[in-house]
């Protein structure tokens, strides 16, 4: 099979790279296999890509070692600033072509693909400028003592990236780590592997060194397994899943002990005061579940709204539900296209069958959209219990339920009723709930009076069974950086 192919979408034609990108270039894969990406939006194959193995995994890692300890390590920290800065210009330069492959490989909103692509460019260009103001500190131990301390990179890192946002997780990703200092091998998610693909192809146009940053297509439980488990990788960052999450732990502990971090899965709790702005907390509340067609890990999946405005709110929140446009990722206008798979498509219909069967109501939705792709219509589940599934576990997808809260303390006690912290909202106009509710909920991001804004500049991250470690802003970097002591004896007094 080719390492490359031209591609047609409704808008442009691109050139697809489909092999592996290790140690600089495209090859295939050691064991000959591939695999299909499939479009969502018609079900149909887009085309095959070269699966890498264990195998390939291996030699990818010994490509790091060697820029680690070669020509990556002689690069200055202004250089490697440079690097991703350049990087972030050929984001913007095929914002066009890096949105169109998210809106065929994802099923993403050609709209809110354009912004994903920008705030990838912002995310590389944002660690550019942190990559020469990383440094340690001097301390005044005493007079015969020079003691200071070096944040210096952790080594070669594997990074694991989920489906929903490929292309903006890429950039998560590979920003800080490079920044630090850091060689990486990132997987793709196996649904969703061409822009991560295009995106190594942009990093030789930058000018990175081989082996610096190595691209692997393939599966979990192969590439992603034998990543978790190498013995040379210093350091493993995933997205996705909490049971995933499990075990990649489990297998960097059995494994050479290498550092994780985990940004993990959510069931967040978004909470509406008697004296909210209805119309902003409507707005908020919709974008908070039904963006990204509801395949984000800090959707504001569960609506909690006090009794005295429950009946409005819930009747006006179905009026906006039902203005959602579903349909062609390509069309500028669509809000909410096909979700990834089948797989996904089939877990989020069982989800709401599970709710009907409890005994919740469907107040707007609940069944597929359309006789093609995989389109589930916006759901709204109400009359729900905090023990149901549906208000229990993660659906991810277009799918929220609505439950009544009498007063504050309730509200908090529902809201924190989950094993994931990773984000919350809150809504009203009193700024001394807002703080003291805000500083209760058990959750890495709280949103007040908005919902899912993340910026690249703030540290994102869970609490609880949603992660270790945080991604962005400065933060990010203590995940790829090792502090080590020097304590410099001067003069030449012996001890004892």
């Amino acid at each position: 099979m080719a390492l490359s192919t031209s591609i047609k979408t409704p808008n442009l034609t691109y050139e697809q790279p489909l092999g592996l990108f290790i140690n600089g270039e495209f090859v295939k894969g050691v064991e000959g296999k591939t695999f299909e990406t499939i479009n969502p939006t018609d079900e149909k194959p887009i085309v095959s890509v070269h699966e890498g193995t264990e195998k390939d995994v291996d030699i990818a890692v010994k490509a790091a070692r060697a820029a680690f300890e070669g020509s990556w390590y002689e690069k200055t920290p202004g250089e490697r600033g440079r690097y991703l800065v350049k990087l972030a210009d050929l984001f913007e330069r095929d914002i066009e072509i890096l949105a169109a492959i998210e809106a065929l490989d994802n099923g993403k909103s050609i709209t809110m693909a354009k912004g994903d692509v920008t705030n990838a460019a912002g995310c590389l260009r944002y660690y550019g400028g942190w990559a020469d103001k990383i440094h340690g500190q001097t301390i005044d131990t005493n007079n015969q003592t020079l003691s200071y301390t070096r944040h210096e990179p952790i080594g070669v890192c594997g990074q694991i990236i989920p489906w929903n946002f490929p292309i903006l997780m890429w950039s998560w990703k590979i920003g800080p780590a490079i920044a630090a200092g850091n060689t990486v091998i990132l997987k793709s998610a196996e649904q969703t592997p061409l822009s991560a693909l295009y995106a190594a192809q942009l990093t030789k146009e930058a000018g990175f060194p081989a082996g610096v940053i190595n691209i692997i297509s393939g599966f979990g439980r192969t590439a992603g397994a034998a990543i978790s488990s190498h013995m040379d990788i210093d350091k493993v960052a995933f997205t996705g899943s909490t049971l995933i999450g499990r075990t990649i732990l489990q297998a960097a502990a059995k494994s050479n002990l290498k550092k994780v971090t985990l940004e993990l899965g959510g069931k967040s709790p978004n909470i509406v005061f008697d004296d909210a702005d209805i119309d902003n907390a409507i707005s908020w509340a919709n974008f908070g579940i039904f963006y990204n067609h509801g395949q984000c890990c800090c959707a504001g999946s569960r609506l909690l709204v006090q009794e005295g405005i429950y009946d409005k709110f819930v009747a006006r929140f179905r009026e906006r539900a039902a203005k959602n446009q579903l349909g062609n990722p390509f069309d500028e206008g669509t809000f909410q296209g096909p979700q990834v798979s089948q797989l996904q498509f089939d877990r989020i219909m069982e989800y709401i069958n599970h709710g009907k069967n409890e005994g919740a109501t469907i107040a707007y939705g609940g069944e597929r959209h359309g006789d093609k792709g995989y389109f589930i219509q916006p759901t709204l589940f109400t009359d729900v219990t905090s023990d149901m599934k549906i208000a229990r576990e993660e659906i991810f997808g277009p799918v929220i339920t609505v439950q009544k809260f009498k007063d504050e303390a309730e509200a908090i006690k529902i809201g924190n009723a989950t094993e994931y912290g990773l984000a919350a909202g809150v809504h009203t106009k009193n700024v001394n709930t807002a703080i003291r509710v805000s500083n209760a909920l058990k959750a890495g991001t709280v949103w007040i009076n908005n919902y899912n804004l993340i910026n690249y500049q703030a540290p994102f991250g869970g609490f609880k069974a949603s992660g270790i470690g945080r991604e962005l802003g400065s933060y990010a970097l203590e995940n790829y950086t090792q502090v080590k002591t020097v304590h410099y004896r001067l003069g030449d007094a012996l001890f004892g």
